[in-house]
C-alpha cells in the first residue's frame, strides 16, 4: 500500500483590529528582523496585509510563486492568501505592515453595497508586488498612512481612512484586469458625460448653445464629442437640442396663449423662420395647426376665467 503524502503545514495569523479603527499598523523595531528564519511554511491572515520593504534582501513567496525582494517594495494580500517572507540568510531586513477591514471600510464608505461589493472583489482579486519607483502614488499613500499611526495625532484614524479609501481606490483601479471591467468603466465615463450634456441642454436650451460649449464640458475636442454623442444618443448634438426646444415649445402652446413668435425667442430660437421649420420637421404640421388641435384642450381652457373655492 501507498504511503499517505503528508500535507503540508500551513498557518492561520489571526488579527483583531483596535476599536473604532479599519487599520492595524504594526510599525517599528520589532520589525527589523530576520524574517523566516526556522519556518518553512507558509501562512495566510483574516485581513488584508499591505506590507513595505525598507532594506534588506529575500524572496517573497506567494503560493508556489517565489520574487526577491531587496528594499523599497511593498506587498498588497488579499485575506486568506497563502504567503511568506523569508530574509537572506545572515540578514535582516526592514518591513512594516497595515493589516486593512476592507469589507467593514468599504461598507461604510461607499451607500452603494453594489458598487462596495465590486470593489472589495477587484481589491482581493489578486497579490501584488511592486516596487515603490514604479508605482509612486500608491507607495505614497501606503506611507502616508503608516506615519499617520505612528505618530498618533489628535483625529489621526480619521486622517488615516481619508488616506485609506484613496489608497483602496487606487489598488482596486490597478487591479482591473479583465477586458470587461475595462469596458464596463469605459461605458460608465461615456454615459456621465452624456448626461452632463443634456442635463446642461435642459436647463439653458433658450440660450445660444454652441457644439463647442458641449465639448468644452466633456473634454474633448468638437469632432470627437460630435462623433460620440450621435453615436451614443442616434440624433446629432443639434438635432437633440432642437428637439428639447421645440417640446418645451409644446409645453408653451398647449398651456399658455402666449403668442407664437414669443414662445419660439423663449426656446432659444433667433427667428421665426427657422422655429417654424423646426417645428414642422419634428411635429410634423404648423405651431399654430398644433395649437388648434383638439386634444390640445388645456390650451382652450384658456379661453375661459377660472377661480377655484375651498374645496367641499
Amino acid at each position: 500500500m501507498a504511503k499517505k503524502r503528508k500535507k503540508p503545514k500551513m498557518e492561520f495569523r489571526y488579527y483583531q483590529m483596535p476599536a473604532g479603527s479599519p487599520i492595524l499598523a504594526l510599525l517599528g523595531q520589532k520589525w527589523v528582523q530576520n524574517y523566516g528564519n526556522d519556518v518553512d511554511y507558509l501562512h495566510f491572515h483574516n485581513y488584508l496585509e499591505i506590507g513595505f520593504c525598507y532594506e534588506g534582501d529575500g524572496v517573497m513567496a506567494f503560493g508556489e510563486a517565489k520574487m526577491r525582494f531587496s528594499g523599497r517594495e511593498f506587498t498588497v494580500i488579499p485575506p486568506n492568501y497563502a504567503h511568506t517572507t523569508n530574509s537572506d540568510p545572515g540578514t535582516v531586513s526592514k518591513w512594516e505592515y497595515l493589516f486593512i477591514d476592507v469589507e467593514g471600510f468599504m461598507k461604510k464608505f461607499l451607500n452603494n453595497p453594489v458598487k462596495a461589493e465590486k470593489m472589495i472583489q477587484r481589491i482581493y482579486s489578486k497579490a501584488l508586488f511592486l516596487k515603490e519607483n514604479e508605482s509612486p502614488s500608491i507607495a505614497a499613500k501606503i506611507l502616508k498612512i503608516m506615519n499617520i499611526m505612528r505618530e498618533g495625532e489628535e483625529f489621526y484614524i480619521e486622517e488615516s481612512s481619508g488616506v485609506l479609501a484613496a489608497l483602496l481606490v487606487e489598488i482596486a483601479r490597478l487591479n482591473r484586469a479583465s477586458p470587461e471591467d475595462r469596458v464596463e468603466e469605459e461605458t460608465g465615463k461615456l454615459t456621465n458625460m452624456i448626461t452632463r450634456v443634456l442635463d446642461f441642454v435642459s436647463y439653458h436650451y433658450m440660450e445660444d448653445i454652441r457644439i463647442e460649449d458641449l465639448a468644452k464640458i466633456c473634454h474633448i475636442s468638437e469632432t470627437h464629442f460630435r462623433r460620440v454623442f450621435t453615436s451614443h444618443m442616434k440624433v446629432s448634438p443639434l438635432e437633440y437640442i432642437n428637439s428639447v426646444r421645440i417640446h418645451t415649445a409644446c409645453e408653451f402652446l398647449q398651456k399658455t396663449d402666449i403668442p407664437v413668435a414669443d414662445i419660439a425667442h423663449k426656446c432659444g430660437f433667433t427667428t421665426n423662420s427657422t422655429f417654424n421649420r423646426n417645428f414642422r420637421q419634428i411635429m410634423g404640421v404648423t405651431p399654430v395647426e398644433w395649437r388648434k388641435r383638439p386634444e390640445n384642450y388645456e390650451q382652450q381652457l384658456l379661453d375661459f376665467y377660472i377661480h377655484s373655492e375651498e374645496g367641499w
